[in-house]
């Protein structure tokens, strides 16, 4: 059986990776819609190496006949069309913030916490976790299926495709003034981005932290574990496509470096490379365009009892937004529509 999809946000970085990724896998879809905003209508959109899609406008479209909808607009723009594309008898995979801690709406990661995806039927939408989550949370699991972590501390290094588009001009369009000794003005980021490291993503909350760094505490908790503990410092740094975390766990009971080596060795959607030789791990400009979550630097934290630190790099865009939904369509399909 083939089904109809909408891409809701087709236009952007995110959207565009979705059509992309759904056909690579080759999605049993028999028709694939590509929506955005009316300014964007008209507009063409590749899928696949052949074809294209004409955009249409969102807030036009009927979904009546829609099946599945792969949704990375922004949350406001989710937050008004979901529910009345869930209405209409689709089921919304929505990448935005916008219904994550939504107790009545799963939040999944199909390595991670599958069984959940189940909860689709209380309003029709699943959402799709935050990028720094995803991955890290496909390196955490199989490391808390063999002792419970008790605590996380991460600092993550976030590329600028995470900001969208724009974000990715600014950076481009920063280094080139740079070396052309013209001025730089920040526009998108808070701060000069190009040669920089900017230690704010999202708003600020009135703890001190940041709303991306409250996201990977929730968020962590709500996939993984209600009782681990995590702290999260986010980072923007210049760098196109690809979020690196340097993780620090302590765990329940003791654990080695190769029992850890060889539990991450056997999960689902994580490629250890770890090598302790110039070179032995992966970088952001290694992993763009690459599915898996690469886990490396993988050791001993001798600071606390029971404890791990590793290094944890994903395409944000594929594994961290695009095809985390996929893979929750394709679950979605084979488990429950069929």
């Amino acid at each position: 059986m083939g089904y109809r999809v909408a891409v809701v946000g087709a236009t952007g970085n995110v959207g565009k990776e979705m059509l992309q990724t759904l056909s690579e896998r080759a999605f049993p879809a028999d028709d694939v819609v590509a929506l955005a905003s009316e300014r964007s209508a008209g507009a063409e959109v590749s899928f696949g190496e052949d074809d294209t899609l004409k955009v249409q406008d969102l807030s036009k479209f009927d979904f009546k006949g829609i099946d599945i909808v792969l949704s990375s607009p922004g949350a406001k723009v989710s937050a008004q069309f979901a529910p009345r594309a869930a209405s209409a008898g689709a089921v919304v995979i929505d990448n935005t913030s916008q219904f994550r801690m939504d107790p009545d709406v799963p939040l999944v990661v199909p390595e991670v916490n599958p069984d959940a995806i189940a909860g689709y039927t209380k309003r029709h939408i699943i959402a799709n976790p935050n990028c720094s989550t995803i991955q890290m949370v496909t390196a955490l699991k199989p490391l808390h299926d063999l002792v419970r972590i008790k605590r996380v501390v991460v600092a993550t290094y976030q590329s600028t495709s995470g900001g969208g588009k724009e974000a990715m001009d600014e950076l481009f369009n920063q280094t080139r003034a740079i070396y052309v000794n013209d001025p730089v003005k920040p526009e998108i980021f808070t701060k000069q981005i190009a040669f920089n490291c900017i230690p704010h993503i999202d708003v600020f909350m009135d703890d001190g932290y940041t709303k991306e760094e409250w996201k990977m505490n929730v968020e962590t908790r709500k996939i993984l574990d209600p009782r681990i503990k995590v702290t999260a410092t986010c980072v923007r740094v210049p760098v196109f496509i690809g979020h690196a975390e340097a993780v620090n766990l302590e765990f329940e009971g003791s654990i080695s470096v190769e029992e850890a080596r060889q539990a991450l060795k056997d999960a689902p959607g994580v490629a250890l490379v770890d090598h302790r030789v110039d070179g032995g791990y992966v970088t952001p400009a290694e992993c763009a365009g690459e599915d898996a979550v690469y886990v490396s630097r993988l050791r001993e934290d001798t600071t606390v009892e029971n404890g791990l630190s590793l290094w944890i790099v994903a395409d944000n865009l594929r594994k961290g937004a695009a095809l985390n939904a996929v893979q929750i369509a394709e679950k979605l399909v084979s488990d429950y529509l069929n």
